[in-house]
Order: structure tokens, then sequence, then C-alpha cells
């Protein structure tokens, strides 16, 4: 593998210039392999370090434009025009293996530190487990037989390493995941200063998600969901925030919650670990330079009336002309609409013309325009995540959420559907407290449907509660509607033409092959070095 090769290149260059004239030596005024896992310091920043390898906002945001719930212009995948040679697939095989093989050199020295203590030393493994899983929970899910390497490598073993079975990358993880949710600590046993370590509840929370993708494994998902919620004394206790949308956007809230169990930490300022990723999601008109991830048509549809009832329903009170008023309210929170009252960081607000004409003061400026490449393509924005507090270039330090209460009470609802186990104590338990959070009020939103098609009814939830987090392009993928969804037009707004698509805009014409497209292309450049790497069908 590539990554290996470039490791072991920079190890050699960073051993030649620490040598001195007796080469068995020990230099004392720089460290080296002898001395650097004894140092404690050094060993908590190699700790760090592998957290901040573990995602990043750009894997995080541009997942969901695989998906039917957003759109960008610079990704060929939901197109269908890739092949093995496309960026994207090595640029994520290479970030995923490079976290593996950082974790795996942690695992293999910090046995060395005399001074940190074995329990803290412990943790530490534990915490590096869980991050190697969670990147072979990437590869696995994406790509299916991949190698498995649990320890250091040399470059001349990465170039003939084969390709692990499915099932065996799987036991892996999930073997990982339970180990770790024995060795950590719950997010109350640690101290407020480690806000943010990986934690044993989020290790079963993602072993709960790993094993909900399997399809097969639902009894083993509520099983581990009832762990999660019935005994909070040890795998700490969580509840669901009390503002939806100010999770994704208030500083406090969205740093310090009941709900969160794992996030991507960053830190407001100009010194701090920050994203900045809202600049070019966020409306034109509130300072962003141009629109790179839109939220499609197909999202917000899926986004019910406060009655409970689909927009698909005829008694349901939907106005195609009215369309944004008395709906879910996550859509208020989430996407920004045609006239929208949006906040600006001093207090006050301002009205988003988005339709063409709409402005009645700037016309020249609506945020969308056939073929305009800089504004939203589909005439919508992004609300969620917008930090009102953003430094210039909208550089925020808030917190992007991996794995919250939100999801496993999801996952539980869905385990327990498919097992045929849904009733009015499971839906009290998840999808009535999600929707009293988000603001529903109406009891025919609230209640029970009984013999509903509670399938379609908890995809729906999943889909808008976790809206911008990653989720949906792998939840459609699980389902086997990729087929389905992402063939035929994305549309926008409705903005176009009347005749073509009842005037809703058509953004992008996607293809997906279900023969093939389900695994991704081992990239062709690693098929190169590796000559016992195999490539997925039809690539």
């Amino acid at each position: 593998m590539k990554y290996f090769k470039k490791l072991f290149i920079a190890m050699l260059a960073i051993m030649a210039a620490s040598s001195c004239k007796k080469l068995d030596l020990t230099p004392t005024n720089k460290f080296t392999n002898l001395d650097f896992w004894t140092t404690s310091v050094n060993v908590n920043n190699a700790l760090n370090n592998n957290y901040s390898l573990m995602y990043n906002s750009n894997l995080y945001f541009f997942n969901d434009d695989m998906s039917d719930n957003a759109y960008s212009n610079n990704d060929p995948i939901a197109s269908g025009s890739f092949n093995a040679s496309t960026a994207k697939f090595l640029g994520d095989w290479t970030y995923y293996y490079s976290g593996i093989n950082s974790c795996n050199l942690f695992l293999a020295n910090v046995d060395q530190n005399k001074t940190l203590g074995t329990a803290t030393i412990a943790g530490m493994k534990g915490e590096m487990r869980f991050i190697r899983a969670w990147h072979y929970f990437n590869l696995m899910k994406w790509w299916g037989d991949v190698p498995l390497i649990t320890t250091v490598i040399s470059p001349d073993q990465a170039k003939v390493i084969a390709r692990s079975p499915r099932t065996t990358v799987l036991n892996f993880i999930t073997s990982e995941l339970e180990a770790c949710a024995a060795i950590l600590p719950s997010k109350d046993q640690y101290p407020a200063s480690s806000n943010g370590r990986i934690t044993n509840g989020a290790a079963l929370a993602l072993e709960a998600r790993v094993l909900l993708y399997e399809g097969n494994r639902m009894a083993d998902v509520v099983t581990i969901c009832q762990k999660l919620m019935n005994n909070p004394a040890t795998y700490g206790n969580y509840a669901l925030a009390s503002d939806y949308g100010g999770l994704f956007s208030n500083a406090t809230l969205n740093k310090t919650n009941t709900e969160t169990m794992l996030a991507l930490q960053y830190v407001s300022g100009t010194t701090g670990r920050t994203w900045s990723d809202d600049f070019d999601f966020a409306p034109i008109s509130t300072g962003a330079r141009v629109n790179s991830l839109a939220p499609t048509q197909e999202l917000v549809n899926d986004y019910i009336m406060t009655n409970g009832k689909p927009i698909t329903d005829p008694t349901s009170g939907y106005n195609e002309n009215n369309p944004y008023v008395n709906r879910d309210p996550r859509l208020t929170a989430t996407i920004v609409y045609d006239q929208y009252k949006f906040p600006n960081p001093d207090g006050s607000t301002q009205i988003i013309y988005i339709k063409p004409g709409s402005d009645p003061n700037r016309p020249p400026l609506n945020e969308y325009a056939a073929g305009n490449e800089a504004v939203s393509a589909s005439g919508y924005y992004w609300k969620k995540y917008f930090d009102p507090n953003h430094l210039p270039g909208f550089v925020s330090g808030l917190n992007l959420q991996l794995i919250r209460w939100a999801e496993v009470l999801l996952d539980y609802a869905e385990a327990q559907n498919s097992l045929g186990q849904m009733n009015a104590d499971v839906w009290s338990k998840t999808i009535m407290l999600l929707r009293q959070r988000a603001g529903f009020t109406d009891p025919n939103a609230l209640s029970y449907p009984g013999n509903a098609d509670m399938t379609n009814i908890i995809r729906r939830e999943r889909r808008v509660e976790l809206a911008m987090e990653g989720i949906r392009t792998e939840d459609i993928r699980r389902y086997k509607l990729s087929e389905v969804v992402l063939n035929g037009y994305a549309h926008g707004a409705k903005f176009s033409d009347p005749t073509v698509d009842n005037g809703y805009i058509r953004v992008q014409l996607r293809k997906f092959d279900p023969a093939k497209n389900y695994l991704w292309p081992i990239p062709a450049s690693e098929l190169n070095l590796d000559k016992n790497l195999t490539q997925n069908p039809g690539y």
C-alpha cells in the first residue's frame, strides 16, 4: 500500500537526521524511537493525533451528496461518472489506512511508557482500538472485503497483503468494540476536562450501528440498545438535548449536552482546530462564498406535516403553493428555503429570497439562478450547523456529531420493528420522544399510529432527524434503495418550467448500477502496487 511505503521512507529520514557518531547512542537533544514512547507528553500527543485522524468535516458533510439528500457539483459518484481511478476512492482508502497504521503504531509501542500507569495506558489502548474499529467499519461498508492489518507492517509486506473476507473484518470490528465497552469508562466517569473522550457507551452505540447495517442481526441491536437504555450507571446517563437546532448551532449546548455520544471536537478561535465548510453551504447573502452542497427537494418532501401526516396524504393540509407552512419543525432547523427568516450574528434577522424575482429590493441578488454554479442548484441551502458566532470565512469551532442518543433510539425502533415487536411502548420511548423534542404538539403526530406502514415511518424519521450527518448514503445502501432513489433526476424547488417535472428544478441526473455500485472499486493505484489485491465485481 502506498501509504506504508511513504511512512517507512519518512521514518528512515527521521532516523538518519537523528543519528550521531556512535549509531547505537541515543541522542540527547531530540526524540528517537528509543525514547519517544517513554515520555508521557509524547504519548498524549500521539493519542490526540489519532483522535484528529479519526474523521474530518469534509468526509462528514460530503457523505450526503452521494445520497438523495444533497447535491454537489464536485462529486462524480452520484452521477455514476466514476471508475477505479477516481481520486476520492484513493483518498478515502489512504485516509482510513493511515489512521489504522497510526493506531497500530500506538498499540505496539505505548507499553514502553512506565510513568502513566497501567490503568491509564489500558484506557488509551481501548480508545485506539475503537478508532481502529471505526476506520475498518468505514472501509468495510464501502469496499466489502479489505486487508485486515492489526500490527505494524513494512512496505514490503504492504505490497503483498490480500483482502480479508468481509465476515472476518466484521467479526474483528464487533469483537474490538465489545472489548472497548468492557475497558473504557462511561461519560459520567470521565472528569469534565476529558469531555469528548471515547466512552463505553460510544463503543456500544457504534456496535449497534455496525450490526444494524448488517440487516440480519436485529436481535443483537435490540440487546445492545437495551443495555444503553437500561443501564445509565454503567454506560452513561444519556437523553435527548432540549433543543434540536441548538444541538448543532448553539455554542454552549453543542459542547455540553446529554445527547452527544461521540463528536469531532473543535475549538473556537484562530489557533484551535476549526472547520469552515459552511462558507460554501450557507445562503450567499449571509456572506457565504459559493454553494458546494445543496439540499434536494426529495429531502424536503420527507418532512411531514405537524399533524403527523406525510405531504402525499390528501388530508394532510399540505399546500404546494405554500409548501413550508405547518411542517416538521426540523425542516426549518435544517434547511433554508425561499423567504426564510435567517438569524444574523448580531441578533437581527434577514429574509432569504431564493425564488427568482421574489426579492422586492434587490432582484438581481436572488439565491437561485438557472445555470449559475455559484449559487444553490436546488434553490435550498443548509441551516443546520450554521454558527452564529463564526469568524470571518465562516470559521467555526462547533463540534460535529458522530454518534448521538437520537441514533440509538432510532436503531432500537428500527430493530424492534424489523422483528415484528414494534408497539406503543417502543414508540413512546423512541419516535414520540424525538418528535416531542423537535416541537410537535399535535396528538396525531405523537400517538402510536398502530397499523400504519411503520417501516417507512421509521425510515423517514431517521432521514430527517439525521440529515446532514453523513448517515443517509449508508442507509439507502443497506435498504437496497440506492438503485431506486439514485436513478433519475435529483430535484430542487418549484422554480422551473411547469411542464417539466411539475416545475421542480432538475438538478442532476443520477445513475446507480445495482450490479456493482453497492461496493466501491478498489483504487487502481493500489492494485498496481499490490498484486495480491483483487478488484470488486464490475470494475
